[in-house]
């Protein structure tokens, strides 16, 4: 967890998710067991916390729940998954997947997403 400590610079609990997002907590535990965001437990609480990257200025970014679904495919759940999109990588627009998605690269981190099952 320390690597991902050090990949992802802003973190928001649950409730900081819903409150972006104008929902109820309930709504943002349900997006995360249905593999449309993303969340890990950290801290010394053991809080459920999600990348503030995976936001978008209009709230949950369009393109995570797709490519949250190729990287499950893939073997890659939870804090692996968050490791691959946020690892740099020169190789892609924007620095790292998750960098590439809000570049509107959805299509090139999702076929590499893909290749990580062969």
């Amino acid at each position: 967890m320390d690597e991902l400590e050090n990949l992802v610079d802003e973190w928001l609990t649950l409730p900081d998710v819903a409150e972006r997002l104008g929902v109820d907590v309930g709504k943002v535990r349900r997006m995360v067991q249905e593999g449309h965001l993303v969340a890990v437990r950290r801290g010394e609480r053991n809080v459920w916390s999600v990348p503030a990257r995976l936001l978008g200025p209009e709230g949950l970014m369009p393109e995570l729940p797709g490519t949250v679904t190729v990287l499950a495919d893939a073997g890659y759940t939870g804090a692996d998954a968050l490791r691959w999109l946020f690892t740099p990588d020169d190789s892609i627009q924007g620095g790292s997947p998750i960098g590439a998605l809000h570049a509107g690269h959805k299509t090139e981190v999702r076929r590499r997403a893909q290749a990580l099952a062969v």
